[in-house]
């Protein structure tokens, strides 16, 4: 059988709940599509977070690799394009400030994701949920992460599925922060499971 690493990421900045650390533990151990499910949690550290990723994908030797991030504002389920070269933004779980440095110095300036990105989204508009493909995965940890998977795909010359995909926030986190859209944990877990199924 074949292994999907699905990954999320601990709270950060205002946001006393991440979604996406839910979502993963629910999915831990399921086999969507074939693939067995391995989630892990990664911190939200620009000197860790990439370096963890990659860690977890030599520890796993995943067949596909789906990262998860929290858009807070953001209403829909938005598949990433690509990831660009560059930290920038508000401080990470340690303070830490980035001032737009490149996350590897010998790196492109941008990477596309090879998810099925349009399938994805087409199959979650057909189901109901609302989704569109992002062009843009910011500069903070979401992109770093991304970048960082996406270059060790290319480096490694293992051509798989490999991507990042944002959540808008829980109806949990949304209580709690009380000024952005979100979603039920329920449709949240559902769409996910739908991404895996385009692969």
């Amino acid at each position: 059988m074949k292994k999907l690493l699905l990954t999320g990421f601990e709270p950060f900045l205002d946001y006393p709940i991440n979604p996406t650390m839910k979502i993963v533990e629910d999915l831990d151990g399921e086999v969507i599509n074939n693939y067995e499910v391995v989630g892990r949690i990664l911190t939200v550290v620009f000197s860790k977070s990439g370096k963890q990723l990659l860690n977890e994908i030599s520890d796993v030797q995943p067949d596909a690799v789906i990262s998860l991030g929290l858009a807070a504002g953001r209403h829909k389920f938005t598949p990433e394009r690509i990831a660009i070269n560059c930290n920038e933004g508000d401080p990470d779980n340690i303070g830490f400030i980035p001032s737009g440095e490149k996350i590897y110095e010998d790196g492109m300036d941008g990477l596309f994701t090879t998810l099925p990105i349009q399938r994805m989204v087409q199959e979650l508009n057909r189901q109901g949920l609302p989704a569109e493909i992002s062009n843009s995965a910011g500069t903070y940890l979401c992109n770093n992460v991304m970048y960082h998977a996406l270059y060790n795909n290319l480096i490694e010359r293992k051509n798989l599925p490999v991507g990042f995909i944002h959540l808008p926030a829980s109806h949990e986190l949304a209580i709690k922060h009380k000024k952005i859209p979100s979603m039920s944990h329920e449709d949240l877990v559902k769409a996910v499971r739908i991404c895996i199924e385009c692969l």
